[in-house]
This record gives C-alpha cells, sequence and structure tokens, in this order.
C-alpha cells in the first residue's frame, strides 16, 4: 500500500470519528459495545494512533496506553459501567465523592458503585479526547475478557485466582507477588517480564488502585456484558448538549479577569496576555528577589531546577508570597474552565532587581500589566481568548482592553528531534479544515541561537486530538510540502481568536505582538518517546524558562 494511501485511510479514519462521536453527541447517549459504539470501536483500530501502542493486536493488551489513559481518566473508572458526561450542574455542592484526573484538571463524580458522571466545562476538543481514552479503554476490557473465557464460555483458572489476588488486596494482607503475576501475565497476553515491568510502573504511578484491580474490573464488566447481563452505557446530559459551543464559561471566566483589572483601576493600562503555566512567569520575575539573602543562584534555570524539588515546597511558597506582595494577584477560577490566572502589576517591579540572565534594563511600558493564563486544552483556547479580547462593559461603558502583546508557550509533539528540543512555528495549519494561520512570529530561531537545545523552525499543525494521530499522517505531514515540524491542539484556535479581535470587531490593534514557542513534551513518530513513555519531569524546566525569558524580553522591551 502507498504512502499516500495509508495517508488518505487514516483521515478518513479521523473524519469517521468525529462524525460518530458529533452523531451520538446530539443522540445523548449509546452503549459502547452495541452498534454505534463499535463504529468507534473499528474507526479507532482503523487509525491505530500512536500513543495507544499495541491496541490493534488482539491478543497483546496496550499496557503503557492503559496506564496513559487512566492517568486521565478519574480514580475508579475501571469499576463503573455507566458513564454520564455533564455540565457544572451543581455537582460540586451535592456531597457526592470527587474525583480529580491526575493528569486532567476535570470534576469527577462518584455516584455509585456503578456510576461515574464526568463535568466537562472545556468545550467539544475535551469531549471528543475522553470518548476516544474510554473507547481505546473498552477494547483492551475486550481482549482481557476473551483471555478470561473458555471455549464454552466459562470462567478459566487464571481468572479465578486474579479475582483472589484483588480479594486480598481489597483486605489489605499480603500478595504473592510471583504467582499473581504470572495470572496476570496470562490475562494480559504479555510476557512475565512485561507484566512485572507494567506492575512497577503502575505502582510508581500516581494511579491509586493496583494493576490487578484495574485488570479485574475491567474484565468483569466485559464478561457480565458478553453474558447479557449489565450492558455498559455512555450518555450526555441535556443542559451539556445544549451549552456546548456558546462560550458559557469563557465568558464568566473572562468577566472574572476584567472585574480584577476594574476593580485594581488596571483596564485600560498596556496589557500582555501570557498562556504558560503558572510558576515560570512568576519565578523569572519574582524568585532571585524572595530568595535574596538564603540563596544565591547564578541563573533562573538554576533557581527553577532548585524549586521544583519536591522537598523545596517551602521556597516555592516563599516565592508566591513576595510576588503577592509585590504586584501579583492570583484569580482562581470558579467558572468551571479550571484555567486559574496571575496578573502582575509591573510597576511594582524593580528592573534592576531582575535575575542577570533576563535581559531586560528597563521596562518600555513601566505601568504595563500581564494577564498569565493557564494551558488551555484544544477548542478551549478559542472560547477563552475570544472572550478575553472582547470589549468589557461596565455600567453602560465599554472598555477595549489595550493589549499590546499575545504569548503562547506550549507543549507540543516534535515530529524530528527529541524531547526538549524548540520549536518556532511561522504558520499555524488546522488539521482537518481549510484554515491556515501565518503569523508573524516575533520569535524567531535565532532568538535561541547558543542555547544549547536544537531548535526547529517551520509549520505548527493544531491537531484535532492528540490521541487520533498515527504514523502515516505524522510522516505524510513531516516529509509533504507543508514542512511541519510539530503537532499541538491550541495554536490555530489561539490565533483565529486574536485574528478576530483584530482584523473583525477591531477591538485590539491590528498591530498586536504575536510571541509562539513550544517545547517538545513528545515525539510520537519515535517508539519509546510518545506521550504514553511518560512525562518530560526535571528535562522540561530548560526550554520552560528559556521560552520564558524570551517572551519577557520580547514583550517588556
Amino acid at each position: 500500500m502507498t504512502d499516500k494511501k495509508r495517508t488518505r485511510e487514516s483521515r478518513a479514519a479521523i473524519e469517521r470519528l468525529y462524525i460518530t462521536m458529533r452523531h451520538l453527541f446530539i443522540r445523548g447517549s449509546y452503549k459502547p459495545m452495541g452498534v454505534s459504539g463499535r463504529s468507534l470501536v473499528e474507526s479507532l483500530r482503523d487509525l491505530n494512533p500512536e500513543i495507544y501502542g499495541a491496541m490493534r493486536d488482539t491478543e497483546r493488551v496496550e499496557l503503557d496506553g492503559l496506564l496513559y489513559v487512566l492517568e486521565r481518566l478519574p480514580h475508579g473508572i475501571e469499576e463503573c459501567r455507566i458513564i454520564k458526561l455533564i455540565a457544572r450542574e451543581g455537582f460540586e455542592d451535592s456531597g457526592y465523592e470527587l474525583h480529580i484526573p491526575i493528569k486532567r484538571r476535570r470534576n469527577c463524580y462518584r455516584i455509585d458503585s456503578d456510576r461515574m458522571y464526568i463535568e466537562m466545562t472545556r468545550g467539544r476538543s475535551d469531549i471528543y479526547d475522553i470518548l476516544t481514552h474510554l473507547t481505546f479503554l473498552f477494547i483492551e476490557a475486550d481482549k482481557i475478557k476473551n483471555h478470561c473465557l473458555t471455549a464454552k464460555g466459562e470462567l478459566n483458572e487464571d481468572w479465578k485466582r486474579l479475582e483472589e489476588v484483588v480479594r486480598v488486596e481489597g483486605q489489605e494482607n499480603e500478595v504473592d507477588e510471583d504467582k499473581a503475576s504470572v495470572y496476570l501475565s496470562n490475562i494480559l497476553g504479555r510476557t512475565l517480564e512485561e507484566t512485572r515491568t507494567a506492575l512497577e510502573k503502575f505502582q510508581s504511578s500516581n494511579v491509586e488502585n493496583s494493576l490487578h484491580h484495574i485488570v479485574y474490573h475491567l474484565g468483569r464488566i466485559a464478561i457480565a456484558e458478553e453474558r447479557s447481563q449489565k450492558d455498559k452505557e455512555i450518555s450526555f446530559s441535556r443542559h451539556l448538549r445544549d451549552i456546548v459551543g456558546q462560550h458559557t464559561y469563557g465568558e464568566k471566566w473572562s468577566d472574572q479577569i476584567k472585574n480584577t483589572l476594574f476593580e485594581n483601576d488596571w483596564i485600560d493600562r498596556p496589557m500582555h496576555i501570557i498562556s504558560a503555566n503558572l510558576h515560570s512567569v512568576m519565578n523569572t520575575l519574582y524568585g532571585c528577589q524572595a530568595l535574596a539573602g538564603d540563596s544565591e543562584f547564578e541563573s533562573i534555570e538554576a533557581l527553577a531546577e532548585k524549586t521544583s524539588k519536591p522537598e523545596n515546597g517551602e521556597m516555592r511558597e516563599r516565592i508566591f508570597e513576595y510576588a503577592l506582595e509585590n504586584g501579583l494577584i492570583e484569580i482562581k477560577d470558579t467558572s468551571g474552565t479550571n484555567l486559574t490566572v496571575q496578573v502582575i502589576d509591573t510597576s511594582k517591579i524593580d528592573p534592576n532587581r531582575l535575575p542577570k540572565d533576563l535581559e531586560i534594563e528597563q521596562f518600555a511600558e513601566p505601568n504595563s500589566v500581564l494577564v498569565v493564563m493557564d494551558y488551555a486544552f484544544g477548542e478551549q483556547a478559542y472560547e477563552c481568548l475570544e472572550e478575553l479580547l472582547k470589549p468589557f462593559e461596565h455600567e453602560g461603558q465599554l472598555f477595549n482592553p489595550d493589549v499590546k502583546s499575545v504569548s503562547i508557550m506550549g507543549k507540543a509533539g516534535i515530529l524530528e528531534g527529541e524531547k526538549g528540543d524548540l520549536m518556532i512555528p511561522t504558520a499555524h495549519v488546522f488539521e482537518g479544515t481549510a484554515d491556515n494561520y501565518p503569523i508573524n512570529n516575533e520569535l524567531t530561531s535565532s532568538d535561541f541561537e547558543d542555547c544549547g537545545l536544537p531548535v526547529f523552525e517551520g509549520t505548527m499543525i493544531t491537531v484535532l486530538g492528540t490521541s487520533l494521530q498515527n504514523h502515516d499522517i505524522l510522516t505524510h505531514f513531516l516529509t509533504s510540502t507543508w514542512n511541519a515540524v510539530g503537532l499541538e491542539m491550541e495554536g490555530a484556535h489561539y490565533q483565529k481568536a486574536i485574528q478576530s479581535a483584530a482584523k473583525i470587531r477591531k477591538s485590539i490593534s491590528d498591530e498586536v505582538k504575536v510571541c509562539y514557542a513550544y517545547y517538545a513534551s513528545d515525539n510520537p513518530l519515535k517508539t519509546g518517546s510518545t506521550l504514553a513513555s511518560g512525562s518530560l519531569g526535571l528535562d522540561g524546566i530548560k526550554p520552560t524558562y528559556l521560552i520564558t525569558k524570551r517572551i519577557l524580553e520580547k514583550v517588556l522591551v
């Protein structure tokens, strides 16, 4: 089969997945192992995403992908056969047990032994993301079930022994790990060595339940469904279906920020918006001052490495307290977006006391305000930035925000290179659409010369979901005339919001500066370097703070 044909088939599989998911969402519910659910399963298998590894293998259970998914789904999801996606509908005050996934900010509520409700406040991207993960989970559960039933449909000995292991674990008694690993390896269709490696990974992760527990309950529900006892079901609340795409949460989030600016008499000040994490800008501007006297740091990177260590929580707290006393206001999200914001009054910062490796001698506008927003997710980036750039109405008067710059620091998949390398976009191409956004990026590869990290400059592909990319599509982006250097989920959405505000609404200047830079969280084309292989950890410190410094140097001087 030619490369072009494989690419076309992969794109068709993505299109089928999204059409099916949208149809099921509008319909309101479906059974994952029913006719509609099976169409999702078949499309996902046809696509065979890199991040799900051996998902397509009908015998072997994919273990790295399983850990990746469970870190992004609520604790105990493997025990539930009824999953409902909801909007913010009052469950936060209902007294139900709250679960927030380890690596995805979602409020999830365990209603009873069978039911999990998952709050969706970040738009369609979030809904499609979780449906893809759940589909993968059910595919693996089906493999587990097949390994536990005999040809006559009876439970085999490995299953009975695993059931005993889980019972003993539940009583907090000691388990014979050697024997338990053998039973588990048979059920997983994996070698004993692979199983032991997976057990160690799950144990060292923040996933609360053991791999024995997870596999048992995935199999238990799949076996019950096979025997026509109880079907799995996924549904969507009516309220969620009504408000998706209406910017309900983004508008509340934006109003909260603008009210804070108004209350502090900052609404007319020059504004610089930065989408980044909530530590690098604060640490860069305040860290050395906050810790002066006790600690000396040769560079911002050295400070970041020191303060990022788990045992140095007291240092992080001192920086935060110092920042609060010197111009920083943190706005905790109450809207449902899960995007905390830090507003920084630069008039309270003395440029002469900034770190030596931050090349800022004085601020071009000493009274400017930085609005630092946490990472958005997919389409949420458009919803939130579009609302933030709209005029603000107060007591019948309209205030246009004096936005001087919008800067995006993001994590992205790289198509050439390694984890931690840098990518500087010249354009964002929105996958699956005709929406292409050339950008006049204030940052270029020359800004990162001699930084000690490889830098790749070119087109970034804004994808519909990180879980929906396979080798064929990524290779096409890399080797075709798109000259793509990486993929991410927010760039085109941010740029659409900027262009709408500058070119159509004219609520901000069309000369607004834009700064985009990404560091590689993974290389999806490289075996062992996908997101499922783990996070960057300390290796992410250097690129994060390097990009932060360059952004601040571009927008403040």
